[in-house]
């Protein structure tokens, strides 16, 4: 099973975004199951979970990990083909962000299409890379740093941009026969804060019980 996979297909995402079968996926995704096992999990029966497996199988987003003998019944044992799974903008290709129609590097937005176009471009080579069983060179970063101030940030910001570009200069080599041109692609955004777990109240004391008669 693969740690995280690209769905790409239209009518893949439109599969694993039904909310039964995204069920059925983070099910799957804990270990195999038939659809006797997970019909009393989900509560449908099994006839409808197994409509929704074959649905899911036909996708690519499950595949057969087994089978078991129950009585007379050979079962097949299902389990999802990751762990998780991101739907990359080429599932909606004709309004998918295009980064290079607006250029403004300190708009969220501008960082939202260009990390749409990461999500598409990393997973159409994941795929290559697959299907010619060669490994992919990638290489990420990731970090948190807490500003002082407003002007803290601005010079880190001026600072790794500097520091960027040096590098950028210094390595890149547009003439170099047989290179391969790399995206580099830096962000810095506001933390999310975590959300607080509601409050959980006791429970209201019960009244005593009073008869009936009595006073």
């Amino acid at each position: 099973m693969l740690d995280v996979t690209v769905i790409e297909d239209p009518e893949a995402a439109a599969v694993s975004l039904d909310p039964t079968r995204a069920r059925l996926l983070a099910e799957l995704a804990a270990g195999p199951a038939s659809a006797a096992m997970l019909a009393g999990t989900v509560g449908l029966p099994r006839q409808k979970v197994n409509y929704h497996l074959k649905t899911l199988e036909r996708h690519g987003l499950v595949e057969l990990a087994g089978e078991r003998r129950k009585g007379n019944v050979t079962e097949r044992l299902m389990r999802a083909t990751a762990a998780s799974y991101v739907i990359s903008p080429l599932a909606l290709a004709s309004v998918q962000p295009d980064p290079d129609r607006f250029r403004d590097q300190f708009s969220a937005r501008w960082l939202l299409a260009l990390g749409a176009r990461l999500v598409r471009d990393v997973g159409s080579l994941i795929t290559g890379a697959a299907r010619a069983r060669k490994r992919l060179a990638t290489y990420a970063l990731d970090g948190e740093v807490r500003f002082a101030s407003a002007a803290d940030r601005a010079a880190f910001v001026e600072e790794l941009t500097a520091g960027v570009t040096a590098l950028v200069r210094k390595y890149d080599a547009p003439d170099a026969e047989g290179g391969r041109d790399h995206r580099i692609v830096v962000a810095l955004h506001p933390t999310l804060k975590e959300q607080a777990a509601p409050a959980v109240e006791p429970p209201a004391a019960e009244a005593p019980a009073v008869e009936p008669g009595a006073r």
